[in-house]
C-alpha cells in the first residue's frame, strides 16, 4: 500500500508508475474521494468541536442562571433551550456524514489497494517478461549453456519427465486420477531427492547464514493475503475455503508462498529498532491455482498446483539503500546455493511490467533446463520498501522514541521443488539412463551417488 501524503504531494509520480506497471488504477479517482473524505472528516470534526462548545456554554448558562432573576433569567432559560435543542438537529447531519463516510472509506480502500508501488527509477520500462535484461550468467567449467546438451555431454538427454517415469521418481498419471490437472506424485528416490533439496536450501540458510526457522499456516484469513499484496488483484490464483458458507465465522485461503506467513506474523506490531533486521526462513507447502495458464507447461513438473518451497523473509529499517544492499546479500544466498549444486544459472532484472503491483524491484534467477532448451524461472528476489508493512501496519521504534515508522520488507525464494528437479535430473543425467546425485544433496540422501531403475 503506498503512502497517501506522498500521493497527493506527488501525483505524477504514482501516474506514471501505474503506467509503467501496465496498471489501469484511476489515480485521479482515488484523489478525488480523498479529498472529498476529508472535507467529511474535518466536518465532522467541527461538529464534535460544536458539541463541546454547546455543552461548555451550558454548564456557563446554568451558573448564571442560579444567581439571575426576573427578566434576565427568562431570558438565560430562553437561550438554554435553543442550545440544548440544537445537539438534536445535529443528529441528522452526524448521521448523513457517518453514512457518506464509511461508503467513501470503502471506495477509497479499494482503489488505493490497487496502486501500485512505484518502480525504483533504475528499473528499465518495459511492457512485459519479453523486455527483461540478463544482468550476468553462471555455469560449472563441465557444461558451456552456450552449447547444445549433447555437444556438452556427448550424448541426446533426456527430459524429466522421461527420466522419472524410466526410474520410477515421480507418477503423473495417479496424480491426476486423484487431484485433476497440473497433479503429481513423487515416488521412491524422487520423494528423497524432493525432501533432500529442501533440507539443503533450510539448512543452507538457518546453520550456514543464521536465518530464524519457521513454520507458518497455510491457511489464512482475507486479512493476511491482503496485508502481503496478494489480494486484491491476484485473488484468482488462491484456492478459497468458504467457512462461511458452512457456519464459519470467516473464509481462508490456501498461501501460494511461505511470505505471506513469515509477513503476518508480526502484524499490527510495533517493534523494537534494535531487533531489526528479522531474517526468517520457512519451508512450506505452496498452493496456486495457475488461472490463465491454460494449455501452458501442462506437462511436467515446472508448473503445478501444488510444491512446496524454501523462502527468506528480511525485514529490515526504513533505509533504501540498506534495502537494496539486503537485496543484493539474498541474491548472493541463491547464487552460492546453485553454485554448490552445479547448475547453471542467469540473473534477469524485470523490467517495470513484470515486477507485478508491490515491487520496486525484483531479479529473477533463471536455470538452465535441457527440456526447455534454455533457461527456466526457479526464483525471483523482490524488494518492497513499506509497500506490505503500510498494509499489514507493521513498524518499529527506536528505544525512547515516540514516533513509530514501517519497516521495509524483502522476500527470495530459497528452492522450490519439484520444479528445481528437473534442472537437477536433466543436467545429471548419464548415457545410461541413470542420474548422479549432486554431492551438495548426498549427506542428505544417506549418501547416495546415483539414481537408478531398480
Amino acid at each position: 500500500m503506498i503512502d497517501l501524503k506522498d500521493l497527493r504531494a506527488n501525483p505524477d509520480k504514482y501516474r506514471k508508475g501505474a503506467a509503467d506497471k501496465n496498471s489501469d488504477v484511476d489515480i485521479d479517482e482515488l484523489l478525488s474521494i480523498d479529498a472529498e473524505l476529508r472535507q467529511l472528516m474535518t466536518r465532522q470534526q467541527e461538529l464534535v468541536a460544536e458539541k463541546n462548545r454547546i455543552g461548555k456554554a451550558i454548564g456557563q448558562l446554568a451558573g448564571r442562571m442560579k444567581k439571575a432573576d426576573g427578566d434576565e433569567k427568562k431570558a438565560l432559560q430562553d437561550e438554554m433551550k435553543a442550545l440544548q435543542a440544537r445537539p438534536n438537529q445535529l443528529k441528522a447531519e452526524e448521521a448523513e456524514l457517518a453514512d457518506r463516510v464509511r461508503e467513501l472509506e470503502a471506495r477509497r480502500d479499494a482503489v488505493w489497494l490497487k496502486v501500485p508501488q512505484p518502480a525504483d527509477p533504475d528499473v528499465p520500462v518495459g511492457a512485459s517478461a519479453d523486455d527483461n535484461i540478463e544482468l550476468r550468467c553462471w555455469s560449472p567449467p563441465t557444461f558451456d549453456p552456450a552449447k547444445s546438451f549433447e555437444d556438452n555431454k556427448g550424448f541426446a538427454p533426456r527430459s524429466h519427465i522421461e527420466l522419472g517415469e524410466a526410474l520410477g521418481l515421480f507418477n503423473f498419471e495417479r496424480g491426476v486420477k486423484m487431484a485433476g490437472s497440473r497433479s503429481y506424485v513423487l515416488t521412491g528416490d524422487g520423494m528423497r531427492l524432493h525432501n533432500a533439496l529442501l533440507q539443503f536450501g533450510f539448512n543452507f540458510m538457518t546453520v550456514e547464514n543464521g536465518f530464524t526457522a519457521m513454520s507458518v499456516p497455510v491457511l489464512v484469513r482475507d486479512e493476511c493475503m491482503v496485508g502481503t499484496g496478494f489480494f486484491p488483484t491476484g485473488k484468482d490464483q488462491a484456492y478459497e475455503v468458504q467457512e462461511t458458507q458452512r457456519g464459519g465465522g470467516y473464509d481462508l485461503y490456501l498461501t501460494g508462498t511461505g511470505e505471506v506467513g513469515l509477513m503476518g506474523y508480526h502484524q499490527d506490531e510495533i517493534l523494537d529498532a534494535a531487533a531489526l533486521p528479522l531474517c526468517y526462513t520457512t519451508v512450506s507447502t505452496c498452493f496456486r491455482r495457475e488461472a490463465g495458464a491454460a494449455g501452458k507447461d501442462t506437462a511436467g513438473l515446472y508448473r503445478i498446483h501444488q510444491f512446496d518451497k524454501v523462502e527468506q523473509v528480511v525485514i529490515c529499517e526504513a533505509d533504501e539503500q540498506v534495502s537494496r544492499d539486503w537485496h543484493q546479500k539474498m541474491i548472493g544466498f541463491v547464487e552460492t546455493l546453485l553454485q554448490r549444486l552445479g547448475l547453471p544459472y542467469r540473473l534477469l532484472q524485470c523490467c517495470t511490467g513484470d515486477l507485478g503491483l508491490k515491487n520496486a524491484d525484483m531479479i529473477d534467477i533463471e536455470t538452465w533446463m535441457p527440456s526447455r532448451d534454455g533457461y527456466g524461472e526457479t526464483h525471483s528476489a523482490s524488494r518492497l520498501y513499506d509497500y506490505q508493512t503500510r498494509r499489514l501496519n507493521l513498524r518499529y521504534r527506536d528505544a525512547g522514541s515516540k514516533k513509530a515508522a514501517f519497516c521495509h520488507s524483502l522476500n527470495n525464494t530459497v528452492a522450490a521443488s519439484p520444479r528445481l528437479l528437473i534442472p537437477i535430473l536433466e543436467l545429471y543425467q548419464n548415457a545410461d539412463g541413470s542420474v548422479t546425485v549432486p554431492e551438495a544433496l548426498r549427506p542428505y540422501m544417506g549418501g547416495q551417488e546415483r539414481l537408478d531403475a531398480s
